[in-house]
Order: structure tokens, then C-alpha cells, then sequence
């Protein structure tokens, strides 16, 4: 199970009951915050989910509607009696930016651990979380992020019974592990059956459509994506901005083949998203507007 919420869908600036960019997954006790624009503890505390229980804090890139809102939110997160490190992450100058706004948060309780991706594209694990940053193309560096949260083949007693395997080995072999016992080795395939789909969360913002887009989001179960403006005949300024209309959000999601949309960061003239869905679901049929607190819990398959 993957629970997915978006705390601010807001671009540019915040405005009544839209705040600024930020989308928080949790999974098996793991808990990830993508961007942190102007707002984002105000709906977090709304939402009800923990503050201190931030495992890793991920970072598109560093204008202020995405990181305006970190010094307070570090603050809130001392406050709330943490004393181990914070992962963050981001393009390179994380540590320089994050540093130089933190100087109105200072003597913080905990520790932050910064990772500078450069370009992305290799994985990294936070906890149950399997990410892959891919770059954008937004005029500075910017980048997006797969979520994947893998899952492991179905454990099967009888197989194991079947090739001999020991019984204390079960568990270890469960998890992947190869084992070698009194000059045997025993791989993961003896006990287990076929892969099986985990879940997946791509997210998306800010950039011009490209292709890296279409691959890292390839047939996830969420694609997160910016829908800045709405009406198609704002695409030559989304153009000058580096930024997307929904028409283009909607033409990747068709590409990627994933399974649902979720348009985000709008521009503050759109007052009502939803009015200029049709725009994405005349391309997407399963496009939806964004909006704060919009949460969503994923699950496997079978379940």
C-alpha cells in the first residue's frame, strides 16, 4: 500500500486554500516530501501526517515556490523532538541553497545529510522506496523523480519442500538473500514464484515536455505532472517559461501509458482547474485537477 498526497498545487505564488508546490508519499513506515513550497507544513498539519517521521526530503529544483517554504518547516520538524539526520536531495547547488536559507533556522536539533544528483538517472533506496531522478527542462537545473515501490515474489512453502531447503533458510531466501550451508548454495528461486507489479508514482514539474518524461514515467499507477496552463493557446508562453499546458501533461500520460493523471502546479490567473480538464481529457481520459490535500491510497493489484 502507497498513500499519496499532494499538499500544494499552487505555481508563482500561493492564494486562498491553494499553497505553494509540495506532494507527500508514505509506505511501511517510510515517509517522503517532493519539493516544499510556501504552505507546506499548514497543509501537512491539516492532513494529520507526522512531521518527524520525514524520512528524506526531495527537491526539484530552487525557485522559491518549491523551497520557500523549508526554513519553517525544518523549524517545525526540531520542534517536534527529532534528533536524526534528515536526508535531502536535489540538483546540484542543494547544499549552498538549502544552507543559505536555513541561516534563519539555525541550531537545529538534527542533522541534514545532502545528496547533489547532478543529472539524475541513477536510482537511490530511501527506506521501502526505490527513486529514479530523471532531468527536466526548465532553463536551470531541474529534475523529476520516479517512485517505485518494489515488491517481492510470492513466497512458496511447497516449492521450498520441493528442493530441500532448509527450513531456517526460508526467511532469508523470502528477502532475496542467496545462502550457502554446509557447501550448498541456495538461491531465492527455490522458494519463490514469479515477480510480481509493485507500485509506482512519477512526479513531474517544472519543464517543457521531453522525452525522459515519457521513460520514467512509462506505465506507472500515478503520474504527478505540471499542468501550468490550461487553455492551449497559452502554449507559446508555457514555451517561454519552460513550463506545460494540460494538453501536453495529457499527451505524455497517453505515451507513458500510465494509468492516471494528476495535474499540478497551476498558474495563480487559473482560479478553477477543474473548468479546463476537458482540455487533458480529450487526449487522457483518467486526467484529473489537482487540488490541496488531494490524497489517494495505491494499492497492489490483487488487493
Amino acid at each position: 500500500m502507497l498513500d499519496v498526497c499532494l499538499l500544494g498545487t499552487g505555481g508563482m505564488m500561493p492564494l486562498p486554500g491553494r499553497w505553494l508546490t509540495a506532494c507527500i508519499m508514505r509506505s511501511a513506515g517510510t515517509t517522503i516530501l517532493i519539493d516544499c513550497g510556501e504552505g507546506t507544513q499548514i497543509t501537512l498539519r491539516q492532513q494529520g501526517w507526522s512531521f518527524k517521521g520525514i524520512d528524506a526530503l526531495l527537491i526539484t529544483h530552487y525557485h522559491g515556490d518549491h523551497v520557500s517554504g523549508l526554513p519553517g518547516l525544518m523549524l517545525t520538524i526540531g520542534n517536534a523532538g527529532r534528533t536524526e539526520p534528515l536526508h535531502m536531495y536535489g540538483p546540484k547547488g542543494l547544499t549552498r541553497i538549502v544552507k543559505g536559507l536555513l541561516q534563519i533556522a539555525p541550531e537545529l536539533p538534527f542533522d541534514i545529510v545532502f545528496h547533489e544528483l547532478g543529472n539524475g538517472e541513477e536510482p537511490f533506496n530511501v527506506g521501502c522506496f526505490q527513486i529514479t531522478p530523471f532531468k527536466l527542462d526548465h532553463g536551470i537545473p531541474c529534475l523529476g523523480y520516479r517512485v517505485d515501490l518494489l515488491r517481492l515474489a510470492e513466497f512458496l512453502p511447497e516449492k521450498a519442500r520441493e528442493n530441500n531447503v532448509p527450513l531456517k533458510l526460508w526467511s532469508r531466501l523470502q528477502k532475496g538473500e542467496t545462502v550457502e550451508q554446509d557447501g550448498i548454495v541456495y538461491m531465492p528461486e527455490l522458494v519463490l514464484g514469479e515477480a510480481r507489479r509493485g507500485l509506482s508514482v512519477c512526479y513531474c514539474t517544472d519543464t517543457r515536455p521531453v522525452p525522459g518524461i515519457v521513460e520514467a514515467a512509462k506505465e506507472v499507477d500515478l503520474f504527478i505532472c505540471e499542468g501550468m496552463y490550461g487553455e492551449e493557446e497559452k502554449k507559446s508562453r508555457a514555451n517561454d517559461y519552460k513550463h506545460m499546458t494540460f494538453r501536453e501533461a495529457a499527451e505524455l500520460a497517453k505515451a507513458a501509458n500510465v494509468k492516471e493523471l494528476w495535474l499540478t502546479h497551476f498558474t495563480p490567473s487559473m482560479m478553477h482547474p477543474k473548468d479546463t480538464l476537458p482540455e487533458a481529457r480529450e487526449v487522457f481520459a483518467n486526467s484529473y485537477a489537482g487540488k490541496d490535500r488531494m490524497t489517494k491510497v495505491l494499492n497492489y493489484d490483487e488487493e
